[in-house]
């Protein structure tokens, strides 16, 4: 996960592609348990979406500019759009079954 994106640069990667953002702390158990794993997931599953996470604690203004004031928080964004938003607490295989689901209409052949 890249770390330590300035606001420019997460807008763009959000703006162009797949990223999945999470929103962390240093001090929150949970944020630091789920990261390894769902860098994990996205590496074996989707390893074309950009993943990024955000240090709230360093940035708080990029946290807030996202409307996140609880953690941990994860937002899939697709070409711009938020396509899905889970907060505090949440299910890892939901998330991935989610993730899965909007991931397969965006890569589907039109028609």
């Amino acid at each position: 996960m890249q770390t330590n994106l300035t606001r420019e640069q997460i807008e763009h990667l959000k703006s162009t592609q797949a990223v999945l953002l999470l929103f962390g702390g240093p001090q929150c158990g949970v944020c630091q348990a789920i990261r390894p794993k769902l860098e994990a997931l996205l590496a074996q599953h989707y390893p074309e979406m950009a993943q990024v996470y955000v240090d709230c604690a360093h940035s708080p203004d990029i946290g807030a500019q996202h409307g996140v004031f609880s953690l941990p928080v994860v937002q899939l964004y697709i070409e711009g759009r938020l396509c899905l938003e889970r907060g505090r607490s949440f299910s890892l295989l939901e998330l991935g079954a989610e993730i899965e689901r909007i991931h397969g209409l965006w890569k589907a052949p039109p028609g």
